[in-house]
This record gives structure tokens, sequence and C-alpha cells, in this order.
């Protein structure tokens, strides 16, 4: 067992990015957060699953070039191998849980970012 409180973290570019709260040994867990503009790298995991907890703002996920927009509240659950781009095209932060699982110390594949109309 361990305890800590989220404030002990920091987000991975400063602002943004994941704030992971654990790493391993079976599964990752984040908090995320993006501000207005910004966004996160498309890729693709071979062997983890994603999942996606919107708790405040909203965002827009692309999935396998499919264009999906979260609110508060809604869940998202990404399988490995599926493509999926992050990216804050609102005027409010988002703020979201990932988990990973199971866990790989190294489990992903950048891609080229997709359009988005």
């Amino acid at each position: 067992m361990f305890l800590l409180n989220e404030k002990d973290k920091e987000y991975r570019h400063g602002d943004h990015g994941p704030k992971y709260l654990m790493k391993g040994p079976r599964m990752n867990f984040a908090l995320v957060q993006f501000m207005p503009g910004q966004d996160f790298q498309n890729h693709k995991h071979n062997i983890m699953e994603e999942n996606f907890f919107i708790l405040e703002g909203k965002v827009d996920i692309v999935v396998d070039g499919e264009t999906l927009t979260l609110e508060k509240g809604d869940f998202i659950h990404i399988e490995p191998n599926e493509t999926h781009y992050v990216t804050n095209r609102y005027d409010e932060p988002v703020v979201m849980i990932s988990t990973l699982a199971p866990y790989q110390e190294v489990d992903k594949e950048n891609l080229e970012n997709p359009k988005i109309d």
C-alpha cells in the first residue's frame, strides 16, 4: 500500500500532460490536464488498454480517425492498437483521469497527428 496527494506530483509538461500518481507494477494511474490549445501526440499502445474519465471541461479525442467530443462525466475505453490523439480546442482547461493496463514500461508508438475539421 502507498498513499500520496496529487499535489506532490507534477504534470509532465509543467502545466499539462499526465501527472502519474502510480506507474506499475500492474497499471498506471494519472491525472491529466490540458489547457486551451494544448494537445498530446497521436499514438497507440500495443499491449496496454487506456481509459479516460473526464472530471472537468471538454476535450476532443480522435480514435482511429473518428473525432469524439467528451465532457465532464464521460468515460472512454481505448483498446490496444487503437490510435488516439487528444486535443483541447475549447476555452477552458480539461482535467481527466487516465488508466493504462496491464503495465508495460515501454508500450507507446508515436504517430502523425490527424487533421481535425
